[in-house]
């Protein structure tokens, strides 16, 4: 399951360092990390796209309910939900769309430098154009459960994060 690759160091305009690990996408990886991500740690986690002016920050209240579809992932909380392409789709006659839909890239990352958090640990998916997806931040060893800031970091909170980044991405 691992690219055979160095980390990818991206550096942003904020001051930020970004250090990306990625995840082997083909065959059905990536849907065995999200599956057992959102069925056995759903309530660790933060989950939505974040982008340059907009940060979508949803944390989980119950167990959602996760299914499979014609590649398509489905996160279904009863009140909302999301889909996520990670596996091969067959439901358009477009074989390129088909490959835009479906996730192309994916990465385990740590940002240090920021405003908000000294650091973040987290997995992001990006589709077949390059677009985000979805980012799941894991638990920060900076911040309670509540996101209050503590005084000393809690560094067993990224044990999680460690565990997954070596099991899917051999770092």
């Amino acid at each position: 399951m691992r690219e055979d690759t160095a980390p990818e160091i991206e550096r942003g305009l904020d001051g930020t360092t970004t250090e990306y690990h990625d995840v082997a996408v083909a065959g059905d990886g990536v849907e065995r990390l999200l599956v057992q991500l959102f069925t056995e740690h759903w309530a660790e986690l933060t989950v939505g796209p974040l982008i340059e002016g907009a940060a979508y920050e949803i944390q989980f209240a119950a167990p959602p309910t996760v299914t499979m579809l014609d590649g398509y992932l489905t996160v279904d909380t009863g009140a909302w939900h999301f889909h996520l392409c990670v596996n091969d789709h067959r439901g358009t006659r477009s074989a390129e769309l088909a490959r835009i839909r479906r996730v192309a890239r994916a990465a385990f990352f740590k940002t240090e430098g920021g405003t908000c958090a000294p650091a973040t640990w987290g997995l992001r998916l990006w589709n077949g154009r390059g677009e985000q997806m979805i980012t799941v931040l894991f638990p920060n060893p900076h911040f309670d459960e509540k996101w209050q800031r503590l005084r000393e970091p809690r560094w067993e909170k990224t044990a999680l994060w460690q565990e997954l980044l070596r099991r899917y991405a051999g770092g």
